[in-house]
């Protein structure tokens, strides 16, 4: 391979990122790839974080939202048809590396697809193997050159079934501050310093807003009742903006809500405990040091499928990092809005147990603060010079 200095052409790498997580991740990726060369030219698909890189999405990033194998099967052909044609555009186009961030029930696919043909081909975040779905290291070997991780735990797990992959720390953990101003992002928000807040996030695809945003609201109308002076701020997706206020509308609420556009680091930052959707959300919780109730509902067939593949007692980032029920899980029938309502406020009443908490996640904090952009770069240097 020429070096550098000596290319006729800038550099092109392909991404696919399938959610609002996965283009945080990927927008944090383009940083240290622009540092190392700065006339990288990417395309494929992406959100708003990834075009603010000069990135070139070829289909709207919410096309692959879905989650949940009741709802993958509704979207099935048209997702299907997006990755017959990406691969189609990629294999004509040839650039010169093509990176999955996360979205592995899309990605692994596709880079095994372009790796049979020859493509370098690089994965962001590896999938929950250690968690369930142990038959994807098949998939994640016959897929990915190399594999960034974002768990120090990873590589080790990885390495004993001959895939290549680095630790690289969890982009999140230099994003977060290790400790914020809470009463300037309050004054940001219009909150007053002294109100008790609760910050609700029911999630970032229109499937997960479905099943839990109106439980989100009807628990948030329960402890209001307990307690009226409580308020309320729920980041939302502009896409998702007037489904969500049809629901708020319906919860009768009113203005103890306050709908924000994103800004879920600013409600992370601003409030006393949050009711959250498991994901990606909840680590940023945890390094917010946020107490927190996690929540999940989905199709019920989904959901026994999903069950019989789990491999550890939990489901929540947090909680799986720290091996232990740190926060509470409410999954299902047990996510009612009662039990949800209950849980939340229980964090308010316990001051020792919240500073108990912040101590820990500061330790987990610590243990995944790296130098992201430029490991990432490093590792993926390797990958196109071997």
């Amino acid at each position: 391979m020429q070096k550098d200095a000596q290319r006729p052409e800038p550099r092109r790498f392909a991404l696919v990122a399938g959610e609002a997580s996965g283009d945080l991740l990927a927008g944090l990726l383009l940083d240290g790839l622009q540092a190392r060369w700065p006339d990288l030219q990417t395309a494929g698909i992406g959100g708003p974080r990834m075009l603010a890189h000069g990135f070139e999405s070829w289909w709207p990033q919410e096309k692959l939202a879905v989650r949940g194998y009741i709802e993958v099967l509704r979207h099935y052909a048209e997702i299907a048809g997006i990755r017959r044609q990406l691969k189609a555009r990629l294999l004509r186009e040839w650039p010169e590396l093509f990176i999955g961030v996360d979205a592995p029930d899309f990605n692994l696919d596709l880079e095994a697809g372009l790796r049979g043909r020859g493509m370098k081909t690089v994965h962001f975040v590896c999938p929950s193997i250690w968690a369930w779905r142990p038959e994807r290291i098949e998939k994640i070997r016959a897929a990915a050159d190399h594999v960034l991780c974002i768990f120090p735990f990873e590589p080790e797990l990885l390495a004993s079934q001959g895939v290549q992959a680095s630790y690289v720390g969890h982009p999140l953990a230099n994003v977060i501050p290790m400790t914020v101003d809470r009463a300037a992002v309050r004054a940001s928000l219009g909150l007053a310093p002294d109100a008790q807040v609760v910050a609700l996030l029911p999630g970032s695809r229109r499937s997960e807003v479905r099943y839990l945003a109106a439980r989100f609201f009807e628990a948030a109308a329960l402890m209001r009742k307990a307690r009226p002076a409580l308020r309320f701020v729920a980041p939302i997706l502009p896409g998702l903006r007037s489904e969500v206020e049809a629901l708020l509308k319906a919860s009768g609420l009113g203005d103890a809500v306050t709908l924000l556009d994103g800004q879920s680091h600013a409600a992370l930052s601003a409030c006393d405990v949050t009711l959250i959707a498991s994901g990606t959300a909840t680590l940023e919780a945890a390094l917010f040091k946020r107490p927190m109730v996690i929540a999940y509902n989905m199709n019920s067939l989904s959901w026994r499928m999903m069950q019989r593949k789990q491999l550890q007692p939990w489901v929540g980032l947090p909680n799986i990092l720290c091996r232990d029920f740190v926060v509470p899980e409410l999954l299902q029938e047990a996510a009612s809005p009662e039990a949800l309502a209950q849980a939340t406020l229980e964090w308010l009443d316990a001051p020792e147990r919240v500073r108990a908490l912040e101590a820990r996640f500061a330790e987990l904090h610590v243990q995944l603060q790296r130098d992201t952009p430029t490991l990432c770069a490093d590792a993926i240097q390797k990958v196109l010079e071997g």
